[in-house]
């Protein structure tokens, strides 16, 4: 019973993000409503008690309840009846800050190049700087929060497009129209001690040296014992008594 409870709870959460608010949980769904089953479990997994999803729940809810609000196919899933629009319009009541995050080994190439996107058709902002970090959470345990000037990016020629009620998407951020934390200096490479090659004394032409090494003239102090000739040895006589 139990089991068959948690389902319908996971069942009725999945519904709720696909069909109704993906952008509450960052997701952005491409044209045809689909998006990565992998983005969507990580969602999941941030909300209170459905740490524990993987994959093989969403098979169950399928089988077990016979329910078909969703489709998968390959690694992607949408809801059957979405009532969230994938068609995404030019937005027009912007707010003067958006957020986005990055991993901190981008940030220097970010600083450089303006922001573009990854693993996305578009680059993803969110007016709340807290989704934004979750979003970014999800790249990286330790990513980088960038505030984007969008008056900056207006300016810029940027056209942004509404992804629902938290979520912008553009296809670049130039690179004055963002600020972040400073760069990571850049720590010097370590210096390793030369190694000192050691000096081979090689013998020159027409030199001759001592051995200085005693060696043990044969039969001296350090020679072996030599062997008896067993065929040389005496023989024993026998005693009288044993004749």
């Amino acid at each position: 019973m139990d089991r068959l409870k948690s389902l319908k709870r996971l069942a009725k959460l999945i519904d709720y993000i696909l069909a109704r608010r993906p952008d509450e949980f960052g997701l952005v769904p491409d044209e045809h409503g689909f998006v990565k089953i992998k983005d969507l479990l990580k969602a999941i997994a941030e909300e209170d008690g459905f740490k524990y999803v993987r994959r093989g729940h969403l098979d169950e809810i399928q089988l077990i309840l016979g329910q078909r609000s969703f489709e998968m196919t390959d690694n992607l899933i949408r809801s059957i009846n979405p009532q969230y629009r994938s068609d995404h319009a030019q937005a027009r009541d912007l707010p003067k800050l958006l957020y986005t995050c990055v991993r901190p080994k981008a940030h220097l190439h970010v600083n450089d190049k303006g922001i573009s996107p990854t693993g996305h058709s578009h680059v993803i902002l969110s007016d709340n700087q807290q989704l934004a970090r979750r979003m970014g959470k999800r790249i990286d345990a330790s990513p980088v929060l960038l505030t984007v000037q969008v008056a900056h990016c207006i300016d810029r020629g940027v056209i942004f497009q509404q992804a629902g009620q938290h979520l912008f998407l553009a296809d670049l951020i130039p690179t004055d129209c963002f600020s972040g934390p400073p760069l990571p200096r850049d720590k010097p490479a370590p210096v390793r001690p030369e190694r000192v090659k050691k000096q081979e004394h090689r013998p020159s032409p027409g030199s001759f040296f001592i051995d200085l090494e005693e060696k043990s003239a044969p039969g001296g102090p350090s020679a072996k014992p030599q062997r008896r000739d067993k065929k040389n040895k005496p023989r024993r006589q026998r005693p009288p008594w044993r004749r």
